[in-house]
Formats: structure tokens, sequence, C-alpha cells
């Protein structure tokens, strides 16, 4: 469910714009969010593009900084616009495709992402640049990050690969902590190490910093304490990943860009690899 939607509290599927020249900021404020205890700061429209295969259809992807209750917050999120029609929507599906068109709209990858301290496997001037947005934890990351990761350092002239550290804090409590690791790890330029994280027997569900610690310390024979991974630098590295990773309004891990396009399949660069 779109977050929007759980931030409003009176708004319709599908609304009539005022005027044929859509507004998002106006939009936002006056008719999507309805809910008292919602306060908008500022909107930031990060991306405008048509929806394929509908010429009269635009997204509008935005990031909002929004006050709930007494807790600042942010949020990314799109709407579908249809100036001609006066039409606003948030989920538009196309009976013939069998698909939500506002599911898969993403804003392209920009240069910013491809910054040398997020850089870990493969050369920098590689033919196919590759963005990672991976939770440690997640079960999806397992099968896919891994992989990735060796196969563009086995391919370091077509490839070079980005990470950007994105926990799902809410659904793996013990992710804060494992991405911690790892850039603590990478600081130190331990790619290999960092990524044998995603293979630990860590639970989950596990909250104790220091049980996670102490099984990494087994497992992968460092010796981080909690000190070496509670730096100011390594918790502002995961503000602004964080940060990064709202600006491509990520909805899932974990979430793969090749040459600054959205990949629908996290191992669409083995197509790649197949042509050579």
């Amino acid at each position: 469910m779109s977050l929007m939607w759980k931030l409003s509290s009176l708004v319709a599927a599908m609304s009539l714009l005022a005027n044929a020249e859509f507004n998002l900021e106006s939009y936002i404020k006056k008719d999507l969010i309805k809910n008292p205890n919602v306060k908008v700061n500022k909107v930031q429209t990060i991306g405008v593009k048509e929806v394929p295969g509908h010429k009269d259809w635009k997204a509008y992807m935005f990031m909002l900084d929004l006050n709930i209750g007494k807790k600042n917050d942010q949020f990314a999120d799109v709407v579908l616009v249809n100036e001609k029609e006066g039409l606003v929507t948030q989920s538009l599906y196309d009976l013939k495709a069998h698909k939500d068109l506002a599911k898969d709209i993403r804003p392209e990858i920009t240069s910013e992402y491809y910054q040398d301290s997020h850089l870990i496997a493969g050369k920098k001037d590689a033919k196919h640049k590759i963005v990672v947005f991976s939770d440690p934890i997640c079960p999806f990351c397992k099968r896919v990050v891994p992989t990735l990761y060796k196969q563009v350092k086995e391919h370091p002239d077509d490839f070079a690969l980005y990470y950007y550290h994105m926990p799902l804090t809410r659904i793996h409590p013990s992710a804060p902590t494992l991405v911690k690791v790892m850039e603590a790890l990478q600081k130190k330029g331990e790619f290999d190490k960092a990524m044998k994280v995603y293979d630990t027997k860590v639970s989950y569900a596990e909250r104790d910093e220091q049980k996670i610690l102490d099984t990494i310390n087994k497992e992968l024979g460092t010796k981080l304490t909690k000190e070496d991974i509670n730096t100011p630098e390594i918790k502002e590295i995961l503000k602004k990943d964080k940060e990064m990773a709202m600006k491509v309004m990520l909805k899932g891990t974990p979430t793969v860009y090749i040459d600054g396009k959205f990949q629908k399949d996290p191992t669409s660069y083995k197509k790649l690899i197949e042509k050579k």
C-alpha cells in the first residue's frame, strides 16, 4: 500500500484537477493529505516522466518532509497525472498488461551515486555501472547480492559495483547492527569479509548488539567492538545512504540499477555477461 494512502484520511482513488495545469505541491497539501495530524514541511519533485504506452499520463515522483504528530519523517512516492482529462491518481491499473502502471516507475540514477567511497568491486571506468541497495539479512538479498559481487569481481572491466546500505529495520531488527559491521569492514577495504556478513548465522530478529557482534567475530574471525561500529562517521554514512535510497523511491531490497536505469529483475546484469 502506498505511503500516502496511509497518511491520508479522506482521499479518493481518482481526483479531479481544479484546472488543467497541475501543481504538485498544491495537490499534496490541499487534496492528498487530509490528516490533521500530518504537517507537510516540504515537497521536492525528484522526477517527471511519461507513463510508457499512455502518452496522456505523466508520473510525478516526489519526496515529502513531514511532521506526523511530534515525529519528523520523510517519504517518497508517485502520482499519475492526466492534465488533458484533469485527473490525478496514485494507482492506474492496465487490464491488458495486468499491472499497476505506477508500480515500476522510478527516477533514474544520476552520477552522484557513483562515488568512489561506495565502489566495492570492479573498475570505476568499467563499461557498465551497477548500483545496489541492500539489506544483508534480507532473504532476497542473500540470494542475489553475494553472487552479484562475485561476478563483478570476475568481470572488473565490464562492471563497477556501487553498494548502498538499506537496512529494513522494521522487519529485520538485526539489520542496523549488521550494516554497521559491513561499513566498518568496508572502510578498511575488507570487501570480501564484509560480503560474508550475508552468510552469517545471525537471526533476523536479534536485537542485542553484543550478541550479534559475538556471532560475527566468531564466524568471520574479526574482533569488532561496539565502539568500532558506532563511530560518528559510520552513523553519518548510513544516514546519507538512507537519504540516497529515498531519492530513488526505494520500496524494497535488493534494488538494482544498471547504467542509471531501475531493473525489475535484480539479476538482469547476467544478460550482459552472456552477450560477451
